[in-house]
């Protein structure tokens, strides 16, 4: 039999993204919507579906969709770049500003990260051996120490700093004076992870014209429904689009993502009730567990600005497996993950799935009790 060459050194000890999703459960693990797409946006696509140009390749660009993006967001086109999902644009944010200089001898770039947080930057940054500065949020309410980031873009050379806000798994948000504080520190691209935005509706798309460092990274995945998809955009100037432009792959969103991205932005407005109803459940959903978590010291939950709530609890891995053998309900664990031990997050479902999940977490945080 005949052997292959070995693959780069940085794959070694990268383990693939499987994000398998067992079948006949309760999804509230991935911070899907729980909505489908509104009935008027997939009458439109059905009644397009048979002119649709299947055989030719998309708009490499997507001018349409870019402008109305650029609309939206009241820029230019020419600030705007969109992506299969936001884990591509994220990873062409690091192949162009990570990995190595080329002719420069051990010249690894630098991400600076606050964790917890998204485990795609890491990943990203490992694969394209970037090295990684790594600030610990405080413990308790895993809050962002502005001074300690500041002093760190100043004495530290820091190519990209990435911030998610809404933080992602834990929920909290950061001002727009202590962003600023961070963007300004240095000449380091800022990329401000905005995937949960409409849940917390804060933005730093109005600083856009007056930071050349910062880039705001936006999903459809979430509030508009387009998961199965893959549709994400960033906001930045236009010097930084050219750079992300000249790595991205070719044709990389497809013609009927296109299609169906342009018709959720002519629809944007029949997307304000699922978000006010998501929203309106995370605050029961928050004040159910806080409850729980008043009658079992071994039990916290955190404030959340996006559309899912991460709790503490004891026995957490038990629990995750009760709600998923027992209950079919399928949750995020995080319990043996560095800076979130007994950690679960769940996302915000409908009315309906939120109660079935409150009754079922109850039930299995004291069979967990009488079992000790």
């Amino acid at each position: 039999m005949s052997k292959v060459r070995s693959p780069r050194r940085a794959l070694e000890s990268l383990k693939p993204y499987s994000g398998e999703i067992p079948e006949g459960k309760l999804i509230l693990s991935a911070n899907e919507s729980p909505f489908n797409l509104p009935a008027s946006v997939r009458a439109q696509l059905q009644a397009g579906i048979d002119n649709f140009a299947f055989n030719r390749y998309p708009d490499p660009l997507g001018r349409r969709l870019r402008q109305q993006i650029a609309d939206f967001n009241g820029v230019s086109s020419d600030c705007v770049l969109i992506g299969n999902g936001g884990d591509e644009l994220l990873l062409d944010i690091l192949l162009a500003w990570g990995g190595n200089d080329s002719g420069i001898e051990n010249k690894k770039r630098t991400i600076m990260q606050f964790s917890p947080t998204f485990s795609m930057y890491r990943i990203y940054a490992d694969l394209l051996e970037t090295r990684i500065l790594d600030l610990p949020r405080n413990p308790e309410d895993f809050s962002i120490e502005v001074d300690q980031a500041v002093d760190c873009l100043q004495n530290n050379q820091v190519d990209v700093c990435v911030i998610d806000n809404p933080g992602n798994p834990t929920g909290q948000l950061i001002s727009e004076e202590d962003l600023c504080k961070i963007i300004e520190a240095s000449d380091a691209l800022v990329v401000v992870d905005e995937a949960y935005f409409e849940f917390s509706g804060q933005s730093m798309v109005s600083y856009l014209e007056k930071y050349s460092n910062m880039v705001i990274l936006r999903t459809f995945s979430k509030a508009y429904s387009l998961a199965g998809l893959r549709l994400g955009y960033v906001l930045a100037c236009p010097k930084v689009i050219d750079m992300l432009a000249r790595v991205r792959m070719p044709y990389s969103v497809n013609s009927f993502t296109q299609w169906t991205g342009q018709l959720v932005m002519d629809s944007l407005t029949e997307f304000d009730q699922g978000i006010s109803d998501i929203v309106n459940e995370r605050e029961l959903l928050f004040e159910a567990l806080k409850d729980m978590a008043g009658k079992n010291t071994g039990m916290k939950v955190w404030p959340s600005r996006a559309n899912y709530l991460l709790f503490r609890a004891d026995k957490a891995h038990e629990i995750w497996q009760r709600l998923l053998d027992v209950h079919d309900i399928y949750i995020r664990n995080f319990s043996s993950a560095p800076g979130l031990k007994n950690c679960l997050r769940v996302t915000v479902g409908s009315s309906q799935e939120n109660m079935r999940f409150v009754t079922a977490l109850r039930e299995s945080i004291v069979k967990g009790a009488a079992d000790d």
